[in-house]
């Protein structure tokens, strides 16, 4: 992924990435605006208070990053920061990029070809049947098999591909087992396979950390096979990032008699190809059709010196004048606004570290009302 990062800029990008209000997204556009994180830290107080701030805004001490650094490495695990030349780069040239990610295991196994098998947790036997035997099939064929480490149909696609390749996505830091009981299959996976988090050691599993953890899955793979999955499920949401990133998306059909199928079927008849078997997958992915998802370059994310300008009066005044507390889209702001992609870009930002914008699905932005 191009040239190594100095110690300093790691230290920072970490840093950058540990501080408040700091996103992907956020991440991203700081590095794009200022060509590095040393400068972007520097710049992070200027910026919260021109987006109007009331307080200074936390940014990560150097003590508490090298204290990450320090106890992945204690697990024998790799933190990577965006830039890093062994950064995956499946998950590089996502839009956006995660910042930071730990991996513990074998990490070249999430740069192989890969399909991610996800389902519900609450899985019936026949689902985690075809999950493992779909598994195993995969791995025999040079696959490596990608999932959440849930119960269920991510636990049955795990145990049966160890021997072929596995990486388990964790919603939680690296040395928090959930759920407890695959205490024992998270420490094979770490041995066998590899473990793959975008948080701290230490952070317990919360609701807001599972669709992160699903869009590394999808990310990860080439393909995601969804087997079992509620209408209102985090596999859905899987699918749906999978088909934002361009990956295919595949689906087990099940009795429409059952609530834990209504989620597969839905997909296939919004148009997701019907498989059955690792046969139907692999065929799928050899066809025409299921090269939709060509493997991108990464961009670089070398640091560089800023090539940055800054946003007149007049145009601020005009992106606040479009933004409110509807979900807007970015492309629209632009347009009513009359500005470029820079300059609305250095406002949301402002207003991100400041509190005040919330990014919505579909590239949308809203204004949150001043604290």
């Amino acid at each position: 992924m191009g040239t190594a990062l100095s110690s300093a800029e790691r230290l920072a990008r970490l840093r950058l990435a540990r501080s408040e209000n700091v996103g992907p997204v956020t991440f991203r556009d700081l590095l794009d605006h200022f060509g590095n994180a040393l400068d972007a830290l520097d710049a992070l107080p200027e910026l919260a208070k021109r987006g109007g701030s009331k307080r200074r805004l936390k940014i990560a001490h150097p003590a508490d990053a090298e204290a990450e650094i320090s106890a992945v490495a204690k697990m024998g695990g790799h933190l990577l920061v965006l830039g890093d030349e062994n950064f995956p780069a499946r998950l590089a040239t996502l839009d956006p990029p995660p910042p930071v990610i730990s991996m513990l295991g074998d990490i070249s196994q999430a740069n192989g070809k890969s399909v991610a098998i996800v389902g519900s947790r609450n899985a019936s036997a026949a689902g985690r049947r075809i999950a493992g035997d779909m598994a195993e099939a995969l791995g025999a064929e040079g696959f490596t098999v990608i999932s959440g480490l849930a119960r269920g149909i991510d636990t049955a696609a795990h145990r049966t591909s160890l021997a072929t390749g596995t990486v388990a996505v964790l919603a939680g830091g690296l040395d928090i087992v959930y759920p407890e009981e695959n205490r024992e299959l998270q420490k094979l996976i770490a041995e066998r396979g590899a473990l793959v988090s975008e948080m701290p050691p230490g952070t317990s599993p919360q609701a807001r950390h599972f669709p992160r953890r699903n869009r590394l899955i999808s990310g990860l793979a080439l393909a995601v096979v969804v087997i079992e999955a509620a209408l209102r499920s985090g596999s859905l949401i899987t699918a749906r990032f999978a088909l934002e990133q361009g990956r295919d998306v595949f689906a087990v059909p099940g009795s429409p008699l059952d609530p834990r199928a209504q989620g597969a079927n839905k997909l296939i008849k919004d148009g997701a190809p019907l498989v059955e078997n690792a046969a139907d997958v692999i065929a799928a992915l050899a066809t025409p059709l299921g090269h939709r998802f060509d493997e991108p370059e990464p961009p670089s994310y070398a640091p560089r010196a800023a090539a940055r300008s800054e946003t007149d009066g007049d145009s601020r005044t005009r992106i606040f004048a479009a933004l409110g507390p509807t979900p807007t889209p970015v492309d629209y702001i632009i347009r009513q606004a009359g500005v470029s992609v820079p300059e609305l870009r250095a406002v949301l930002l402002e207003l991100e570290l400041a509190g005040r914008l919330h990014r919505d699905p579909g590239d949308r932005v809203s204004l949150l009302p001043d604290a």
